[in-house]
């Protein structure tokens, strides 16, 4: 699978037409699949598409778009983060759920459809930090990626920290409706402190992004 480098919009060449889930195949306007940096340092993981999103193609359009206003507060987005399509720099977005239902959450079938996209676009990516947006993205990283179970992972309580994952960082940040204007202040502060450090430093306890494989301390 070949990175198209001058591509935003589903870079890696995912199926655009994939059927995997009947229900949401009714339902979608579109398959949001991932947007931006195929060298990104930086990887924005969301629960799933919002209405405008499906729209679009472009992952945290609309009512999730705090996303991108977060992102061009700490300097990783060029140009307006409320374009039409906005140009990230360093950084990926996708989404745990690549399809829309409009009246509920995504199924955990639904999910484990959609796992393998994700961990293809990890692997190539290879990103020093993940941010997960709101529980369900925590949830779908924690075995694979952390030495964490599920039910160990609350995004409100670790909202705006850092944890060591398998060969990376993960930043957890609230789901956009769910933020207080103090919360949000609280990530921004956190991630511009980060990115003032060596994140990088977590290349050198690098494992693999494809069988999960790497450092299970949480030091």
């Amino acid at each position: 699978m070949d990175a198209r480098q001058d591509e935003l919009s589903n870079p890696f060449g995912m199926d655009t037409e994939c059927t995997n889930c009947p229900e949401l195949v009714e339902t979608r306007e579109r398959i949001v699949h991932g947007y931006g940096d195929v060298g990104a340092d930086f990887v924005v993981v969301g629960d799933q598409p919002s209405v405008a999103a499906d729209e679009t193609g472009v992952p945290f359009a609309g009512d999730q778009s705090l996303v991108w206003d977060i992102l061009d507060r700490v300097g990783l987005v060029e140009g307006d983060p409320g374009a039409a399509e906005p140009e990230p720099d360093e950084v990926f977005l996708t989404y745990v759920t690549r399809c829309r239902h409009p009246d509920r959450v995504a199924t955990d079938e639904e999910v484990t459809a959609c796992e393998a996209y994700r961990s293809s676009e990890l692997r190539m990516i290879n990103p020093e930090i993940i941010v997960p947006v709101g529980q369900r993205a925590i949830e779908a990283l924690a075995f694979q990626y952390t030495t964490k179970s599920e039910d160990e992972l609350d995004v409100r309580e670790l909202h705006a920290t850092t944890m060591r994952g398998r060969g990376f960082e993960l930043v957890p940040m609230l789901d956009p409706a769910d933020q207080t204007p103090e919360q949000t202040e609280a990530f921004v502060e956190h991630f511009a402190e980060l990115l003032g450090t060596d994140y990088r430093q977590t290349k050198g306890r690098q494992g693999s992004l494809e069988t999960g494989r790497g450092p299970d301390s949480d030091e």
